[in-house]
């Protein structure tokens, strides 16, 4: 073997360390989610009454209410609030300033590497990881 190519070889492989430990998990997602998303829908996700008659939709069946699949696109949108900007009654406070951190992430949405600014990730994982199975 080429001696020569044992740094190349040494430098890829902690690239692709690095790479991979970028990714946010859905441990890191969870303490967002705690700080930002829980006084509304609960410790747990489920949902519940709000004060003045509104609720908060349980946030463990998305992907139950997706036909079993988690819809990332529109997770995402969702939370940084883009999706209901122009509606005037909805609940939802708009996240997006706090997701715009500059570090961003490859998520995969629908087969695309998306990049995304790491918190947004975080989240979008945190709340994939706490789908019901029934």
């Amino acid at each position: 073997m080429n001696l020569r190519l044992f740094p190349i070889l040494g430098a890829s492989l902690l690239a692709a360390c690095n790479m991979q430990d970028a990714m946010p998990t859905a441990q890191e997602g969870e303490a967002l989610y705690v700080a930002n998303c829980a006084v509304c829908h609960g410790y747990r996700g489920e949902g519940g009454e709000l004060i003045g008659g509104q609720s908060a939709p349980d946030l463990t069946r998305i992907a139950l209410r997706n036909d079993g699949v988690f819809p990332r696109a529109e997770v995402l949108s969702r939370i940084d609030g883009y999706e209901h900007r122009e509606m005037t009654d909805q609940v939802m406070p708009e996240f997006g300033a706090m997701m715009l951190d500059p570090e961003t992430v490859p998520v995969d949405i629908d087969g695309v590497p998306t990049p995304t600014p790491r918190p947004l990730a975080a989240l979008m994982f945190y709340l994939e990881a706490i789908q019901a199975e029934e």
